[in-house]
């Protein structure tokens, strides 16, 4: 699990149980706002975004994207703004400061910034520099780090390359120079079947090279190793998820194999456990809803929404509590688990999620209601005075249909973000 998604986990257990666990850091891309009344206006959520005020923000537009919500002009100006002149995005910086040297890149926000402007449309520049910078950060194994110069791993391999297929770019020919590619690299994190945890993915190989299943990272390679980024929905219906032994599988293969091992993991509960933190009192693990939206939406975009239903059923028995505590970006991945099954967004466990993320931000430019169902739903205005059409309903309509009605939200496995 990255430090990103883990940190996020902790926080939502610790309001969850009334505990509290402090997880680790990572460097700071710039210093965080001093108070909630500090934060820009069009940035949403109203906790730290150090580590993740990008990628709450594109996970926000990506799941009202699906739900056929337009975000205001000064949401999008605002991610488009945190991009340097490198064509990277941070976690998060101060946009009144130029980036420098100091300026922590993000390969994660990069890339999901990419898809989330990609979905929005009409940000072709932003995306093609973003899209231009993460090929230039590419490991020579073929996959990426979290951040450019570290070892590879799964999750921002996998977000990658949802990126650069979300933009057109034919990934298999995103080589290095001896010709590996994104996909050849992703499969090195699978464990093999036959063994425990078989047709897992792990987040990294340990300093052994030991690799250790890893939910976060298998829910992600699953999306990855599909070609699919975080706009993945469900997918035809296939014969149950079987683990296939080989050591030249397809990567299509490696993510049935995944799926395969998800669905095993959710049969029992119907969802994920976080593991404790070191030296933490309470050593028993905790439900980890980020992780399981996610497994919902890998479930679905892999052909195995049977696999996911009970999983489903527990998150709407819990979406309420969750959800409200986690921000905009744990309301986005139930939104996407939501939408990826074929349930209502806007009722799910009594919960109007949509709303709730819309919310967390600036009021929309322009929205659908209720949940969209069919291609003749229409965005309604919601910023004209006079009750007449207005622009932003004009452009939502524009948006939403040019965009691709059809795409569903996966997760980066990263991820949440408070």
């Amino acid at each position: 699990m990255t430090v990103r998604r883990r940190a996020a986990a902790l926080a939502i257990t610790a309001v969850l149980s009334a505990t509290a666990a402090a997880p680790a850091a990572v460097a700071a891309p710039s210093p965080p706002p001093s108070s909630p009344a500090a934060l820009p206006p069009g940035l949403y959520g109203t906790a730290d975004p150090t580590y993740d005020g990008v990628w709450r923000q594109s996970l926000a537009f990506l799941a009202q994207k699906i739900e056929l919500v337009t975000p205001a002009a000064k949401s999008v100006d605002w991610l488009v703004g945190q991009q340097c002149d490198s064509g990277a995005f941070p976690s998060y910086r101060d946009a009144s400061v130029p980036c420098d040297a100091k300026t922590v890149a993000d390969t994660n926000a990069t890339a999901a910034a990419v898809q989330a402007l990609v979905e929005l449309g009409g940000r072709g520049e932003t995306v093609a520099n973003a899209v231009s910078w993460l090929k230039s950060v590419q490991n020579e194994d073929g996959g990426w780090s979290y951040n450019p110069g570290g070892p590879s791993d799964a999750n921002s391999t996998a977000v990658v390359i949802g990126a650069l297929a979300r933009a057109g770019v034919p990934v298999a020919e995103v080589t290095t120079e001896d010709g590996r590619t994104p996909y050849t690299a992703l499969q090195t994190f699978a464990l093999p079947c036959g063994g425990k945890d078989g047709g897992a993915f792990a987040y990294q190989p340990d300093k052994d090279g030991k690799l250790t299943a890893n939910a976060d990272a298998t829910a992600a390679a699953v999306l990855g190793a599909m070609g699919k980024g975080m706009a993945a929905g469900n997918s035809n219906a296939v014969k149950d998820p079987t683990c296939v032994k080989g050591g030249d599988l397809t990567a299509e293969q490696s993510a049935q194999n995944g799926a395969s091992y998800l669905a095993g993991a959710l049969a029992g509960t119907g969802h994920l456990d976080l593991p404790p933190m070191p030296g933490a009192e309470d050593t028993a693990p905790q439900p980890d809803f980020g992780n399981t939206a996610d497994a919902v939406v890998a479930l679905a975009a892999s052909g195995h929404k049977d696999k996911a239903a009970g999983a489903v059923a527990y998150l709407e028995k819990n979406a309420k509590t969750w959800a409200a505590a986690g921000g905009p970006a744990a309301t986005a991945q139930l939104v996407l688990a939501a939408h990826a099954t074929g349930n209502d967004a806007r009722d799910f466990g009594g919960v109007d999620l949509v709303g709730q993320l819309n919310a967390t931000g600036p009021a929309p430019a322009a929205t659908a209601v209720p949940s969209p169902t069919a291609t003749e739903q229409k965005p309604r205005d919601t910023t004209s005075d006079d009750g007449g059409l207005g622009v932003w309903w004009l452009v939502g309509i524009g948006l939403a249909f040019g965009a691709g009605i059809g795409f569903l939200l996966s997760g980066r496995r990263k991820n949440q973000q408070l």
